[in-house]
């Protein structure tokens, strides 16, 4: 842990610069103190204390801390490789542009869900914000068995939000192409090109899954009718870009209390089709009803919300901000939600089915400590994943939908 005392403010900090080097280095603690000290965020005489705190796998993440007030930023970092791989995996440092960015106009749209830019240095590749420490990481809380009761009403309403005031219905169409010209993120596009909808699906080596699972894997490999519905899939992924998506919003870029959520690291954003946002959610909340049978109701409660919320926040913007002089047309809305909800019903089987055999695997299934549970419910997710990706257009409704996730966890 660095400490530094803050010096007197003397003024913006639109044209800082922040080290003496004009080129990338990777941030330490110790240069994670230097650059809060030149932001003159804290007051005068502060003293501050800085903890690398990141655990993902693609970036650096401090937070600095004033020791007397609590009071704190988060310094973020993109590394020009994948943390999770090493340096044989590069990645743009442009990702983490493409995150500010994001964050800002998410912010604009729904600020109450998501954390304030306070700075932004493209060549360091660094985003400053809040400090989201009085939340938990909503993936690791639910794990804990913390209770978010507002959860699912919050991300409702901020898809709402952001996948209509970035769509052709809530911005003109030249805004949105203008939008769409930003964020384009082929680098990280890939990533879940791969990961998602092409290496589970093939005998990739990427793949990670315990020896016990590979009869179950192999039949996802020679199922022919799956691998058919993952390519239209991975096509409108590829092709179709209805909104501005966060592009990874699993539970563990959300922060969360019982009062409060912050939706956090867009560097995955993109122009796409509006499911997939929608799917992850849904996967990563089926996550927890997968690995605790006793959380059935209260997940279930979980997505009859999300999706509800959803529906009527997305209604009534449809009615009172559409942009489109056809939205008017008989049956239009329900064929735009539809679409939505199918969509996110393949995508979500792909994300189950990804973090149970795929390269990335997620805690709430692998923190099973019982051998046997553990492939029991690594089994029912391939078996509810494959079951959405190849019935989504046969499940008509979230009742419907709770329906099929019920009976495969009896």
């Amino acid at each position: 842990m660095q400490i530094l005392k803050a010096s007197k403010p003397t003024g913006g900090m639109e044209k800082m610069t922040l080290f003496s080097s004009k080129e990338y280095q990777p941030l330490t603690e110790s240069l994670a103190v230097t650059l809060a000290v030149k932001m003159r965020i804290f007051s005068e005489n502060a003293v501050l204390s800085c903890s690398e705190i990141g655990d993902g796998n693609l970036n650096l993440v401090f937070r600095v801390t004033d020791t007397v007030t609590r009071q704190g930023i988060i310094i973020k970092q993109a590394l020009p490789y994948a943390k999770v791989v090493g340096e044989s995996w590069p990645l743009t440092l442009k990702r983490a542009k493409i995150e500010a960015d994001a964050l800002k106009i998410f912010g604009k749209i729904a600020p109450e869900y998501v954390p304030v830019v306070h700075f932004t240095d493209d060549v360091f590749a660094i985003t400053v914000m809040d400090d989201l420490s009085h939340l938990s990481i909503a993936r690791t809380g639910l794990i804990r068995g913390e209770k978010y009761p507002l959860l699912s009403k919050h991300l409702g309403e901020y898809l709402a939000k952001t996948l209509f005031f970035t769509s052709d219905f809530g911005v003109n169409q030249s805004e949105k192409k203008e939008l769409q010209r930003q964020f384009i993120n082929p680098e990280l596009c890939k990533i879940t090109e791969d990961l998602i909808f092409t290496d589970p699906f093939i005998d990739s080596p990427t793949n990670s899954f315990e020896p016990e699972l590979r009869s179950a894997v192999e039949s996802i490999w020679k199922d022919a009718e799956l691998i058919f519905h993952v390519a239209l899939l991975k096509k409108s992924f590829l092709t179709e870009g209805e909104a501005l998506l966060h592009g990874d919003l699993h539970t563990g870029s959300v922060f969360a209390n019982a009062t409060e959520t912050k939706v956090i690291d867009p560097e995955f954003a993109f122009y796409g089709p509006g499911g997939f946002d929608i799917g992850q959610v849904f996967a990563n909340l089926l996550f927890q009803a997968l690995a605790n049978e006793e959380k059935i109701h209260e997940i279930q409660e979980h997505l009859e919300t999300f999706w509800n919320v959803f529906v009527d926040q997305y209604s009534e913007l449809w009615n009172t901000e559409n942009q489109e002089p056809l939205s008017y047309a008989p049956g239009f809305f329900d064929a735009v939600i539809q679409k939505f909800f199918q969509d996110a019903l393949g995508f979500a089987g792909c994300e189950l089915i990804r973090r149970t055999i795929g390269l990335a695997h997620v805690a709430d299934l692998d923190s099973i400590q019982d051998i046997d549970k553990r492939l029991l419910v690594k089994r029912k997710t391939i078996d509810l994943g494959k079951l959405l990706i190849k019935s989504k257009k046969e499940i008509h409704s979230i009742d419907d939908f709770i329906k099929v996730v019920v009976q495969t966890l009896v």
